[in-house]
């Protein structure tokens, strides 16, 4: 274990491996940045708006989950173009957790800016559509697909439930969602989470400094541990896919220490998946 990056984010959030660039990247949704390194250099995108999320088109384009809607990035140049307006009347909610799906889509949590109760909701791009799958609910977090993309994670931090949900070959959810872990009565608070290769759930707990890994029976098998208290979400990558990111966050912090709201990278012992490609 050891700091990838000492920028500190007031909330690191939304790492993902873009499997072209072979870069991790990462939100800090609070100072409105995007983070990234190339040969150890230090990359920072500004914005005019909080963003949290985001899925890769190509080589040089993201698509990005921010406070007013969907919006396309351009890393040359740093402009944002807008897609779809996604709550942006609404003053009183910003985007949270999101990640890419198996079937070229990409799905995207909202919620209250203070965390108030049952101001979220998750939403699903595909295909140039945006659809509301699931409101309300309070900090929608943990999004993340099945190895054959046939089923959905997601969570509410506020609540420490993890659901599952079948999708269809298109993607999107049907049938019933089913409880897949009830982490409340232990204390912990599911965040940002990935599939791993083997199915695996690993899920940034928050609160606690560390990354839980379960499997498809709801049973712990892995931690790891980093310094930055409030874990927030984690991503394979490097050449093998085997090495975890994990951001952190100072928000909520008092005090803190140099560690708080630094961005870990560790040796995982497991084998990560390629994050898919948004199909536009």
């Amino acid at each position: 274990m050891m700091i990838h990056d000492n920028r500190q984010c007031q909330l690191g959030e939304g790492a993902f491996w873009h499997p072209e660039r072979r870069q991790f990247f990462w939100f800090d949704i609070l100072g409105k940045r995007l983070l990234s390194q190339d040969g150890g250099q230090p990359l920072e995108w500004r914005f005019d708006r909080m963003a949290s999320a985001a899925g890769w088109i190509d080589r040089d384009r993201l698509l990005v989950a921010t406070e007013t809607g969907l919006a396309i990035l351009t890393l040359a140049d740093g402009s944002l173009a807008d897609v779809a307006a996604v709550e942006a009347d609404n003053a009183a909610t910003r985007s949270n957790d999101g990640r890419a799906d198996r079937q070229g889509g990409f799905w995207f949590s909202t919620m209250g800016r203070n965390g108030e109760p049952g101001l979220g909701a998750i939403y699903r791009y595909h295909r140039g559509e945006v659809r509301k799958l699931l409101d309300p609910i309070t900090i929608p977090n943990s999004i993340c697909f099945s190895p054959d993309g046939g089923t959905v994670h997601y969570s509410d931090t506020d609540r420490g439930i993890v659901w599952r949900q079948g999708l269809d070959t298109d993607g999107w959810p049907v049938g019933e969602r089913q409880v897949y872990l009830d982490l409340s009565a232990a204390g912990w608070s599911p965040d940002g989470a990935v599939i791993d290769a083997s199915g695996g759930f690993c899920c940034a707990i928050w609160g606690q400094g560390a990354v839980m890994r379960f499997d498809a029976d709801s049973q712990r098998t892995h931690e790891w541990k980093v310094g930055g208290q409030h874990s927030s979400c984690p991503a394979f990558g490097g050449p093998d896919l085997t090495q975890l990111l994990v951001t952190t966050a100072l928000d909520g912090i008092d005090n803190p220490d140099e560690a708080q709201g630094t961005t870990w990278l560790l040796d995982s012992g497991l084998a990560g998946l390629p994050e898919p490609r948004v199909i536009l």
